[in-house]
């Protein structure tokens, strides 16, 4: 099995921890960087090799994991030159396997990879796409009406679930295939177009523990609780 991981962005929502190092280096529990533990997990998970996409401070990455023999996996690396969002980076590797998984660079979860990776193979999916269901609770007091302007229903800082994406994808080669090399694609063209072509794309369903580190406030919480969350993880601390 083999995994992509992006590891391409800036980091701006993380400033100032990422402004003299890249995102997935940054450290948790002053033991391993995002990366590190999410290499460890795949490892695991029985992937034996794996791509870096990186392109923001990419020498920095290149040097604390070189050829990955540190963790017992192989890792080589896919250079961009400019912002290609979420799957254009993936356009850029010639050799693609007929299935990878693909995964952001920041993200912490318990996800069983290889399950995830072999139902979507033993679906012959297009796409799947693990999803996670997230509360958005609204801190207005929120107004319905109809056309004439008159007031038909009122919710007081109302709460909605939505299921989101988590970031964590397997793809078909073919989809890949059929993108212009080099270009801006990303994950919202990759859904949009699948629709229009009837792809077959599928949602799993996630409810374990997952956090995306976008934000200063989910490092800090990842970092004041990295000895709970190893265990989570599946990587002692």
């Amino acid at each position: 099995m083999r995994a992509v991981i992006l590891a391409g962005g800036k980091g701006t929502r993380l400033r100032p921890y990422t402004t003299l190092i890249p995102k997935p280096l940054v450290p948790l529990g002053g033991k391993y960087s995002i990366l590190e533990i999410i290499i460890m997990q795949l490892k695991q998970a029985g992937f034996t090799r794996i791509t870096l996409a990186v392109n923001h401070l990419s020498q920095l990455i290149m040097a604390y994991f070189g050829d990955g023999s540190r963790l017992g996996v192989q890792l080589d690396y896919s250079l961009e030159e400019g912002e290609l969002s979420t799957i254009g980076p993936l356009t850029l590797i010639p050799d693609l396997p007929e299935n990878f998984l693909v995964m952001n660079g920041d993200i912490l979860c318990d996800l069983d990879y290889q399950r995830f990776f072999q139902s979507h193979v033993a679906a012959k999916d297009m796409v799947s796409v693990s999803a996670y269901r997230r509360e958005v609770k609204i801190d207005f007091g929120v107004l319905r009406y109809d056309a004439d302007g008159r007031l038909n229903e009122f919710q007081e800082k109302p709460t909605y679930d939505f299921d989101v994406s988590m970031g964590i994808y397997c793809i078909h080669r073919s989809v890949i295939e059929r993108l212009p090399k080099g270009g801006k694609y990303g994950f919202d063209n990759l859904m949009i177009d699948g629709l229009k072509d009837n792809q077959r794309i599928a949602i799993r369903p996630f409810d374990g523990y997952w956090l995306d580190i976008g934000r200063p406030d989910d490092y800090q919480y990842a970092d004041d609780n990295f000895e709970e969350l190893a265990t989570k993880l599946g990587i002692g601390s």
